[in-house]
């Protein structure tokens, strides 16, 4: 695929959870790939620098202390993390700066159910966050089918329908 034609899927199950302190993003997609793939797509440096918007440090596929650089344009910004659970294939949690990620992998035929739940502190920007994830989890579905189409990162997302994205899931918060 010509990454210029790239169009973003339908928005995707989403909802909104209070969480302690903030509000968490919950984000279930369905991908073609099994488990073991998409496990390789989360953890891997090489394959997170296709389709993330960080680049990491290391493998984060084991517990332990990361850097992950958040990606936008021409500027970066290193952020701390911990990988506080890695249960290969079906379970990663990491902190990336002061936000929780909690990555589920189900197996679901052939394919696998990724549900990801994304804590921040501030309910406000849920709609935001949900569309770049969505945004990133088109182009790993791409990289995962082996037709990658390179990462989508900050600014340059709005090119590619994401404040599209940001509107559909602001409503489907309440937040429109």
């Amino acid at each position: 695929m010509d990454r210029d034609s790239l169009r973003p899927s339908p928005p995707v199950e989403a909802y909104a959870e209070h969480a302690d302190g903030g509000a968490t993003l919950v984000l279930v997609r369905d991908l073609r790939h099994p488990p073991a793939a998409v496990w390789a797509a989360l953890t891997e440096p090489g394959q997170l620098a296709q389709w993330a918007p960080f680049l990491a440090d290391r493998d984060l596929g084991s517990p332990g202390a990361a850097v992950l650089t958040l990606v936008d344009g021409e500027t970066s910004a290193e952020q701390t993390a911990v990988v506080r659970r890695a249960e290969p294939p079906h379970l990663l949690e990491y902190t990336w700066g002061d936000d929780l990620l909690r990555w589920e992998l189900t197996p679901a035929g052939d394919g696998t159910r990724l549900t990801l739940r994304h804590t921040v502190a501030d309910r406000g920007v849920l709609p935001m966050v949900a569309a770049g994830w969505h945004l990133c989890l088109d182009v790993a579905d791409r990289l995962l089918d082996g037709d990658p189409v390179g990462p989508i990162r900050g600014a340059e997302a709005k090119d590619f329908g994401w404040a599209e994205l940001r509107d559909a899931y602001a409503e489907r918060f309440g937040q429109g």
